[in-house]
């Protein structure tokens, strides 16, 4: 099962506050055991909402909205995705997570669907898609590597 954990924005990280040292230390030193564990796919820490957009959608319309964005407690600093036996393996490897900002904080964890969830809904056409998009990413990556 793959889950995306999700930190939440803060009036502090959305003012663009840096965490300090001691704080990008125990992170750190927390991702190496994600890492080590096999269990990290992915993880970043987000830009302020002011320097983002947010696009709209009604109908065949688009519109973009420039950042900031003023409900604080509905936006991400940062997130990572895992892959986990379960819901309740995510939780507790959140509990070991070093306090992600300064004060309070909140990580919000969501699993994240995967192709079979999809049912017969996902035909064998949309199926064999799916697969050439994530061999496409695959090679994206390892040439990153590069």
């Amino acid at each position: 099962m793959r889950f995306m954990v999700m930190v939440k924005a803060t009036k502090d990280s959305e003012a663009g506050k840096m965490p300090s040292r001691e704080g990008l230390e125990a992170m750190g030193k927390y991702n190496e055991e994600l890492a080590k564990a096999g269990i990290l796919l992915a993880g970043e820490g987000l830009q302020p909402s002011s320097k983002g957009a947010r696009v709209r959608f009604s109908g065949t319309k688009r519109t973009v909205v420039d950042g900031p964005f003023t409900e604080t407690k509905e936006l991400v600093a940062g997130f990572w995705i895992w892959k986990v036996k379960s819901k309740e393996e995510a939780i507790e490897w959140v509990k070991r997570c070093p306090n992600p900002l300064e004060g309070d904080a909140e990580i919000e964890i969501r699993q994240v669907f995967e192709t079979e969830d999809f049912g017969a809904e996902l035909t064998p056409e949309l199926r064999a898609q799916e697969e050439r998009q994530r061999a496409r990413m695959a090679e994206t990556k390892m040439a990153a590597k590069q």
